[in-house]
């Protein structure tokens, strides 16, 4: 499998996913720069990280989602290449328009930063279709701007078409019906919070997100 991960200044989970890509998947990751204007030739899978892509000036995301290689990005999308955004990855996703709502300050105010319980909303997708629908599992959040909102129309087509991923069990920042990660309209888009590249092994303190990738590897591959 051909990965690529996207690399912004101010990305620091860039590594992270990178060596989540390498340790499930196999193979090394390219790591391509935002000023970039071609993804590599054959890329089976892109991975937007966390961070705060150009010091998150503006909005969250907003400058990130207008460099060179998002055209790529969006492309690449389109065409039905999975991408899978986390943390400020989400944030560009929103955006660029690839997902529908947006990110805001969490409801708190404050940064928070601890494993969050989960429930996979769908076992019907390339990301979670290793889980099972209503499983409950823990994956680690790290986030100033996580409080997913959009309209009332938006949230019941995303709710009615199947396409919420995973929902908190717990009030972590206020996000709209709890929402922790969305589809898009193909599937083949993964935006969320949560951090499954940071419970891939015992030492992370749990595992839960490892079978995100596992599911990827076995549509993908």
């Amino acid at each position: 499998m051909k990965s690529a991960v996207i690399v912004f200044p101010g990305s620091n989970c860039d590594r992270d996913l990178a060596v989540g890509f390498e340790t499930v998947l196999g193979s090394k990751p390219a790591m391509v720069w935002h000023a970039e204007s071609e993804l590599p030739a054959g890329t089976d899978l892109i991975g937007i990280p966390g961070g705060f892509s150009y010091g998150d000036y503006l909005r969250s995301g907003a400058m990130a989602a207008r460099s060179p290689i998002m055209r790529a990005v969006a492309e690449a999308a389109g065409r039905g290449v999975p991408v899978i955004g986390i943390c400020n990855g989400f944030q560009v996703l929103t955006e660029t328009g690839l997902l529908p709502g947006a990110l805001m300050r969490n409801a708190h105010l404050h940064f928070t930063c601890r494993n969050a319980r989960l429930r996979v909303e769908t076992s019907q997708s390339l990301f979670t279709q290793a889980y099972s629908t209503g499983e409950e599992i823990s994956i680690p959040v790290a986030h100033h701007d996580g409080n997913y909102q959009a309209d009332g129309e938006t949230l019941d087509r995303l709710e009615g078409e199947g396409r919420v991923a995973f929902r908190y069990l717990d009030d972590v920042n206020g996000s709209a019906r709890s929402i922790a990660g969305i589809l898009n309209g193909q599937g083949n888009v993964l935006g969320m919070m949560p951090h499954p590249e940071r419970a891939l092994e015992p030492a992370h303190g749990g595992t839960d997100g490892r079978r995100l990738f596992e599911g990827l590897l076995e549509t993908v591959a």
